[in-house]
């Protein structure tokens, strides 16, 4: 069992980026998507506060979010990255299993990948992350490299949506057909 702690707001940032272009896509029609929160179990609670102070996650979740676009259901995680190599171990088995069932039921699933060092934001398709999962599962690397993801999938910020992924959402369809 994994303990609840700090480390699980390294994400914030990106997740408070994520939930606002979210709701930006709602207020639009353009699409639904609901963050989906990891299960805990509470073991401490301050009765002054009414607060969790240590808790237990309780299952394996699996994504960060799904939704659907225009018909299209879509599941992704969001991650950050302060160097230019991000570890696969940050990608869980269960996670990469969920995906790889979505994508069957056809789905799209993905994750958004934020150099906070370099102040930019990928799209990294699971295709790609299948691969860079069976290569460290298989004796080779057990991360990839910046220079190794896709440049056409930047995010980019417009009008008004912090993290504007359905443009790269789209690009990533037009490769499939």
């Amino acid at each position: 069992m994994s303990t609840w702690n700090s480390r699980g707001l390294r994400g914030s940032t990106l997740e408070d980026m994520v939930n606002l272009s979210i709701d930006k896509y709602k207020e639009n029609g353009i699409a639904l998507f609901q963050k989906i929160p990891t299960p805990i179990k509470p073991i401490k609670i301050d009765s002054s506060t009414r607060q969790i102070t240590l808790a237990y996650f309780d299952a394996k979740s699996t994504v960060d979010y799904i939704g659907v676009v225009q018909g299209i259901p879509v599941c992704f995680d969001a991650k950050e990255c302060n160097t230019d190599t991000f570890p696969i171990a940050n990608i869980h088995e269960h996670q990469v299993e969920f995906m790889k069932e979505f994508e069957i039921q056809q789905g799209i699933s993905f994750i958004l990948l934020y150099y906070t060092h370099k102040n930019e934001m990928y799209y990294v398709p699971f295709r790609d992350i299948l691969s860079f999962y069976n290569r460290s599962i298989s004796g080779g690397r057990k991360s990839f490299r910046y220079d190794e993801i896709d440049k056409t999938f930047k995010v980019n910020t417009k009008a008004g949506v912090p993290v504007h992924f359905l443009e790269t959402i789209n690009l990533d369809l037009q490769m499939r057909s």
